[in-house]
């Protein structure tokens, strides 16, 4: 079967319109089917549908996402509380290990995001990985880090990232690559990010399931979440009426 690859992060600011459609139309010309682009938490009806317009147009599937950097685990669920219906996926930017404990236990989140560059403040371990794989989390691995970081700073995250990718692969753990690129210039085919992965010794064939069916596993269990017809996992309403 072909694969239809996925971005899951686009970074560009959606106010800037023309960066927004240039990154849209360039995703198609690379290969992509399915993009999910960050927006704001407080994002207008009226920018969210520009963008999903843009991307109708460049025969590509939007996906919406928001990205949470809570400081505290109450601070979270708060956030997971009043966001989590309003976005097709959630991202946690774990920047403590009692919101990255608090990110991975709560089935609400979708993906488990580390962006330190610093080994000892990347809190993805045994522990993580053990209650994400029960909540149905993913370990999102962005790719803008490794384009644009050098030096030892780029092989102290070659370092972590292999370590995490061992970690979710003997957990069970999905593991999601994304571009994270905010320009043009930053953004890569699907298949040159999988190549990538090769970097931190991530086999072929979990590297390709990366950029494609674990992201797109992601949106179309949210979808059906969020549909009026969702009851509860494996139950959906499929006619209404008195005669029911």
């Amino acid at each position: 079967m072909r694969r239809l690859y996925s971005d899951l992060r686009l970074c560009p600011n959606i106010k800037d319109s023309k960066l927004t459609v240039s990154m849209i139309r360039k995703a198609a010309r690379l290969g992509y089917r399915l993009i999910a682009i960050t927006l704001p938490p407080n994002c207008s009806e009226q920018d969210r549908q520009q963008t999903k317009d843009a991307c109708e147009e460049a025969g590509i599937d939007f996906a919406t996402r928001v990205d949470l950097r809570p400081n505290t685990p109450n601070e979270l669920v708060r956030d997971l509380r009043r966001l989590r219906r309003r976005f097709e996926i959630v991202c946690v930017s774990c920047q403590s290990k009692k919101v990255a404990r608090q990110a991975a236990k709560d089935r609400r989140v979708d993906l488990l995001s580390f962006p330190s560059l610093d080994f000892h403040t990347r809190f993805f371990d045994l522990a993580e990985a053990e209650l994400a794989s029960k909540s149905l989390a993913s370990l999102e691995i962005s790719m803008n880090p490794l384009l644009t970081s050098e030096g030892t700073a780029r092989i102290r995250l070659l370092s972590s990232l292999r370590r995490e990718s061992s970690i979710a692969k003997d957990s069970g753990v999905p593991i999601v690559v994304s571009s994270g690129a905010s320009d043009v210039m930053l953004m890569r085919r699907p298949i040159e990010l999988a190549i990538m992965t090769s970097l931190f010794d991530l086999e072929k064939h979990l590297a390709l399931d990366a950029v494609s069916k674990n992201a797109s596993a992601i949106v179309d269990r949210n979808r059906e979440k969020l549909s009026s017809r969702f009851v509860a996992p494996g139950i959906r309403v499929i006619r209404r009426g008195k005669d029911c």
